[in-house]
């Protein structure tokens, strides 16, 4: 992601760079090249304005998706350890069982 935003604003400071040189040597009356540079300064900030917010958009859904990937995860884990802990009280609770028989058998001695 951050090749392609270093990318994107290369491309587009290249393009304001060479549109702005390209009507700096225009043959036109000053006051048309200044309407011109103007024009285009407020394009290419329109175009920066659009794409960073669609790079921002790109981030956000990222990021939920990769949040909602993670709390699947954990849930997983939850439920795993939860099934874990249900056999190892179940294997307690048998073991429990046959330390009680053994007791008893030493009770009756």
């Amino acid at each position: 992601m951050n090749n392609n935003s270093n990318t994107i604003l290369g491309i587009l400071a290249g393009t304001a760079i060479g549109a702005t040189m390209g009507i700096l040597f225009a043959p036109d009356k000053g006051s048309e090249t200044r309407k011109k540079i103007a024009e285009k300064a407020i394009s290419t900030k329109d175009t920066i304005a659009e794409n960073a917010n669609n790079l921002k958009e790109k981030v956000t859904e990222k990021f939920t998706s990769e949040k909602q990937t993670v709390e699947d995860r954990i849930e997983e884990l939850v439920s795993d350890a939860s099934y874990k802990t249900e056999d190892l009280i179940a294997s307690l609770e048998n073991k429990l069982k046959d330390l009680k028989t053994k007791n008893k058998k030493f009770q009756k001695s």
